[in-house]
């Protein structure tokens, strides 16, 4: 008789830590029904590259908002890449940052593994 073995599946290893962090940001966008949402919202786990937040919009996965910190005023174009089930504080959503922007969250004591904000250039 044959050994059977399941299938190894292997995960894609994270392009940057996760840090289980509570960031109130705003996020706007247009939700599934085409409607234009302007929604304050907290982060549970944020990195480098994005972060999962929960938010109150039905939203489908792939779709474009923009994400704002209030304290710094930065934004950050996301893709919706995951969406959890729903939960007393909200939708568990997913998203990734269209480029890297580990400074956007605000946190001071970034991972070694997440990109280093490039030094200013000094003036000629």
């Amino acid at each position: 008789m044959a050994d059977i073995h399941p299938p190894v599946q292997f995960e894609k290893p994270r392009r940057s830590s996760r840090m289980f962090m509570r960031v109130r940001v705003v996020a706007t966008g247009k939700n599934q029904d085409g409607r234009k949402f302007r929604e304050t919202c907290e982060t549970i786990v944020i990195n480098a590259h994005g972060g999962l937040l929960y938010l109150n919009q039905p939203l489908e996965n792939g779709a474009m908002i923009v994400l704002v910190n209030p304290f710094t005023q930065e934004e950050q174009e996301c893709r919706v890449v995951y969406l959890g089930d729903a939960a007393e504080k909200g939708q568990r959503v997913g998203v990734e940052f269209l480029s890297p922007a580990p400074h956007f969250w605000g946190v001071e004591f970034s991972p070694a593994d997440w990109p280093a904000r490039p030094e200013p250039t000094p003036p000629n």
